[in-house]
């Protein structure tokens, strides 16, 4: 007696084999990077100026770079600790950094500082990020002085 061929046991064929290959592949991919992502979650670092860092109420400990124009009258300087004011025109932030500051740091000139945000709401920098030359201000801290209207050309580039 033959079986109906509904229910014979038949292999898969080629298509369904690779088919089956590629999803396989896709799957272990999407694991992969869903670990990686998890895994560097903690890495991630974001650019604020300090209207975004304001608007979006950021964490407290949270590790950021916060950029902006150093407000003029603001920097106080005390041996290797740093005091000064991150600004993009619209609003501000009191940052603290201790270490010695890059050469062409300075009040009025643009600035990108890493670090998180103290219990007080002012920015603790365990980094000053030091500009390549005296006309480099980066891209970001261009785009949010243009967005507040406080760009001026003749300060970089």
């Amino acid at each position: 007696m033959s079986m109906p061929s509904a229910i014979r046991k038949k292999g898969w064929s080629r298509k369904q084999k690779r088919l089956a290959l590629i999803a396989g592949l896709a799957l272990v991919l999407a694991l992969a990077t869903t670990l990686v992502l998890v895994a560097l979650r903690d890495q991630i670092v974001f650019f604020y100026s300090p209207s975004d860092v304001i608007a979006r109420e950021v964490a407290a400990g949270q590790p950021i770079r916060l950029g902006g124009l150093v407000k003029d009258g603001s920097w106080i300087r005390d041996g290797q600790d740093n005091s000064f004011v991150v600004t993009d025109g619209a609003q501000e932030v009191a940052a603290r950094y201790t270490g010695i500051l890059p050469d062409l740091f300075r009040e009025g000139q643009g600035v990108v500082a890493e670090g998180s945000l103290g219990p007080d709401g002012s920015f603790i920098a365990t980094n000053v990020l030091a500009k390549h030359d005296e006309n480099y201000i980066p891209k970001e801290v261009v785009d949010a002085l243009k967005a507040s209207g406080e760009w001026r050309p003749e300060a970089g580039q």
